[in-house]
Order: structure tokens, then C-alpha cells, then sequence
């Protein structure tokens, strides 16, 4: 082993520390790793340079629901879709159409104002618009649908 002792330069060091917060599985395993070691949340903290609480909270975590839920967070379901594919068929059928009278091509916010009047879509804004455009890859400037 060798006995020459060495310094991380500072940014070294920020950059290591960045690293262990961004990979959260690794971070909790270390944590669980230092508590099976005896060290207390206080030093655990320092040494991760991390709050206390969340020291405490995989370490709870642990304890009621076990290492697989300690080291990876449970799935979030967010909001749940409003509009189905029949509506996304709808909206991409309404962008390959012509365009109203006197209007040269859909706008994303015309397209949401006339889809507005159709029964089940009396709440859709021009963005629920835009992402299902982006989503199907549609570029209306260049080709007309693939005609």
C-alpha cells in the first residue's frame, strides 16, 4: 500500500460530490452501506455532504418496505391521458384537411379553436394540439401529409 498521501483538487471534489447526488441509487446504497457501519445520520450527512432527513428517510424506508424500496423510488403515474387515440386520429386528420376559407394552412391555435366545437374536445388548448402534432412527426410546411 502506499503511504503518499494526496489532496482532490477542489473542482475534483465538487465534481465528485455532484456526482453522488445525481445517481440517486448509488447515494442510498452508500448511505445504507455507512449506517450498517455504525456511523450516525450527522456524520453520514457530512461525509455526503447531504441533509440529515434525508439520511433518516432511506434509512426508514428501509426498515418498513425493504432494500429495493430504500434504493429506488416508487413509479408516479402523473396525469392521466385526456384524449385518446380517436381524438389524436381526429386531430391529425383535421392538420392533413384544407385549411378554412381565406386561410392559406392550419395554425396549431386555429386548429384547437375548431376542434373545440366537436363533443368531447370542448377543453383542448392549442399545446394538447401541438404535442400530438410533434408526437406523429407532422410537418405540415414541407409535405401535405404524405401526398
Amino acid at each position: 500500500m502506499s503511504s503518499t498521501k494526496y489532496n482532490l483538487k477542489e473542482n475534483d471534489r465538487l465534481a465528485l460530490c455532484d456526482f453522488l447526488k445525481k445517481s440517486k441509487e448509488e447515494q442510498r446504497a452508500i448511505i445504507l452501506l455507512l449506517v450498517n457501519d455504525g456511523f450516525s445520520n450527522v456524520k453520514i450527512s457530512e461525509i455526503l455532504n447531504i441533509h440529515e432527513n434525508t439520511v433518516s428517510r432511506i434509512k426508514n424506508k428501509y426498515l418498513k418496505e425493504g432494500l429495493n424500496s430504500a434504493l429506488n423510488d416508487k413509479p408516479r403515474p402523473g396525469q392521466p391521458k385526456k384524449y385518446g387515440s380517436k381524438e389524436e386520429a381526429e386531430i391529425i386528420a383535421l392538420a392533413c384537411s384544407d385549411p378554412p376559407e381565406g386561410r392559406k394552412a392550419w395554425t396549431v391555435r386555429l386548429m384547437a379553436e375548431h376542434l373545440k366545437d366537436k363533443k368531447g374536445m370542448e377543453t383542448i388548448n392549442r399545446e394538447t394540439v401541438r404535442l400530438v402534432l410533434k408526437k406523429t412527426k407532422l410537418n405540415l410546411g414541407l409535405k401535405k401529409c404524405g401526398v
